[in-house]
């Protein structure tokens, strides 16, 4: 069975989500709604780590490096600036978007398996990353014309 490997996968990609929200919020501080909303988000994300914990006992546990890859590669340092700002919102939402999709293949095998359990995890903490998708899409929005053409055109 190798629920066991997406389970690792979704272990670590939650935590790394968790540590790169915190790394924003401290690369960005002086943005306050960035530092505060981070810091929840990256709570929600602590808190899927948790929930996964006892599925991880009982099925295993495999782990793989493409979630601290991925990490590794898109957020090793926060940017400086608006647009700096802006691709660190980016590289979040691109991280996110591969923990949403984890969720959704875990939520599948939990379906197939007709594990309550896991299917209550997935749900809740699926739940979760699309509130962190849906924000992050957002301030992704709010923060393009500022850092793109304001930008510019005091250029």
């Amino acid at each position: 069975m190798h629920l066991a490997t997406y389970i690792g996968l979704q272990h670590t990609a939650s935590r790394t989500l968790a540590d790169a929200f915190r790394q924003v919020a401290g690369g960005h501080a002086d943005e306050p709604d960035v530092h505060a909303v981070c810091h929840t988000l990256a709570g929600m994300s602590d808190t899927h780590v948790d929930r996964l914990a006892p599925v991880a006992d009982r099925y295993g546990e495999q782990r793989e490096d493409e979630p601290e890859r991925l990490h590794a590669e898109g957020l090793s340092r926060t940017r400086s600036g608006g647009v700096g700002l802006l691709r660190d919102l980016q590289d979040l939402y691109t991280l996110a978007s591969f923990v949403e999709i984890t969720w959704t293949v875990l939520g599948q095998a939990a379906r197939g398996t007709r594990d309550r359990e896991l299917l209550d995890v997935v749900e809740a903490c699926a739940a979760d990353t699309r509130r962190q998708l849906l924000w992050l899409n957002t301030r992704i929005k709010q923060a393009a014309p500022q850092a793109l053409i304001a930008s510019a055109a005091a250029s």
